[in-house]
């Protein structure tokens, strides 16, 4: 890649697969998408977090752009959707696209746009490079129901400013990546995302079939903790077990809705289904934070994000 390439040619070559290019963009238009970030949050974190995201949505994104030439705009746009979005609170998704953006009916969530992106295998490599601790809060932020910063805390059991301080640490580093250089050859993540979805679905299936406690001895460390941030309960296996057992009993259901998997952080996302004589029963939905040594659960922190804010 030279270095005389216009935006259209760096935009065809990102959309063809090469990061690099993405990352020439990025630093390209970084001035200006600050400048939108500053003109509506002022200088402080909340700006800091409108770029940072906005980078973010291009590695998810880029595939997306129907007008090459329209790529300054975009970003810009993101920025400024990111901010309004920062200003009326807490968010029910990590970004918005503007409409004149966004694709059509129908548009993949954003794990699925991002396994089709031709960026794909590079994002996750960069993504599995980072921290634990940064890894997760990445996963939360950008391929989760529980995207805002209060029900990360809540889900990491950490303070807000120390999530801010993650999230900022690690999309440093994956834009950091992109501007030094992204021409290597990364592993295909799709035929592991399957077997993941795969795994998850059977389970999942098998503890609604009542064999739970199977799935505990086969895939949990005998020491395994689970954690529930809402009243701040915590138990071994016989806890997990419990917990699973009364739902059954009380008729709940759950479908598996998502997965996000990288190295040794495996997020589940599930459909909460009440019985039809108590269709209140149990929240909409739930989020199965599992963190993995050796590829079997030593923690699982069970989570129900808050319904998208209408």
């Amino acid at each position: 890649m030279g270095v005389a390439e216009d935006d259209a040619d760096l935009v065809l070559l990102a959309q063809a697969g090469d990061a690099a290019a993405l990352g020439v963009l990025l630093a390209r238009h970084e001035a200006e998408m600050r400048a939108v970030a500053l003109s509506l949050l002022g200088y402080g974190p909340e700006a800091d977090d409108a770029v940072q995201d906005a980078m973010v949505a291009a590695l998810r994104r880029i595939g997306g752009l129907r007008d090459p030439t329209a790529v300054g705009p975009w970003l810009k746009a993101i920025v400024r959707n990111n901010a309004r979005m920062s200003l009326r609170g807490p968010r029910a998704l990590p970004v918005a696209d503007p409409e004149w953006f966004a694709g059509p009916a129908g548009t993949p969530t954003p794990e699925e746009a991002l396994d089709r992106g031709a960026l794909r295998d590079w994002v996750w490599h960069a993504i599995g490079e980072l921290s634990e601790p940064d890894r997760l809060v990445t996963l939360l932020r950008h391929f989760s129901d529980a995207s805002s910063y209060e029900q990360i805390a809540a889900v990491c059991g950490a303070p807000v400013g120390t999530v801010r301080s993650r999230l900022s640490h690690a999309r440093r580093a994956l834009a950091g990546g992109l501007r030094a250089t992204a021409t290597a050859a990364h592993a295909d993540t799709a035929a592991a995302a399957e077997a993941r979805w795969s795994e998850g679905r059977d389970m999942l299936g098998a503890a609604m079939r009542g064999e739970f406690e199977r799935v505990v001895r086969e895939n949990w460390w005998p020491d395994a903790e689970m954690i529930v941030p809402a009243g701040g309960l915590r138990g071994g296996t016989d806890f997990a077990l419990r917990g699973m057992e009364k739902d059954l009993t009380d008729g709940v259901r759950q479908r598996l809705r998502n997965v996000v998997a990288s190295r040794d952080v495996l997020i589940w996302e599930t459909d909460l289904i009440s019985p039809p004589d108590d269709p209140g029963h149990c929240p909409p939905g739930a989020l199965w934070l599992q963190v993995l040594r050796e590829g079997r659960v030593r923690q699982l922190t069970l989570f129900h994000p808050a319904p998208p804010r209408t």
